[in-house]
């Protein structure tokens, strides 16, 4: 299993990025995906999660509802998250994960945000 992010940077608060995970060495289309985060010093918050198949079902926690947006394109095996309204609490390292621990997960790529 490889999972690799990429996409993460600098921004502004109001600012968007959008993050991307190239899968690969499993099915990616049979899983339900992650997008885990990790704040300096804080443990392990999950951002989204997006369902198997054509991914139809997301969720998202209450602190980047209506803000990050979960997709995926099976035929690529990539896994994406834009993230819009960035604030500087959403400075994080952030993961793709193939479970919600986090147990299985890439390398991370980091996003900050600030002025």
């Amino acid at each position: 299993v490889q999972l690799v992010e990429s996409g993460g940077g600098l921004a502004q608060p109001g600012g968007s990025l959008r993050l991307s995970c190239a899968a690969s060495g499993f099915t990616f289309s049979h899983y339900w995906m992650y997008w885990i985060r990790q704040a300096p010093g804080k443990g392990l918050e999950w951002v989204s999660r997006i369902s198997s198949g054509g991914g139809g079902l997301t969720y998202y926690p209450d602190s980047v509802k209506g803000r990050f947006t979960a997709s995926r394109d099976n035929a690529k095996n990539t896994l994406y998250l834009q993230m819009n309204n960035l604030q500087p609490e959403d400075t994080a390292l952030y993961y793709c994960a193939r479970d919600e621990a986090g147990q299985i997960r890439g390398q991370g790529t980091q996003v900050t945000v600030s002025s």
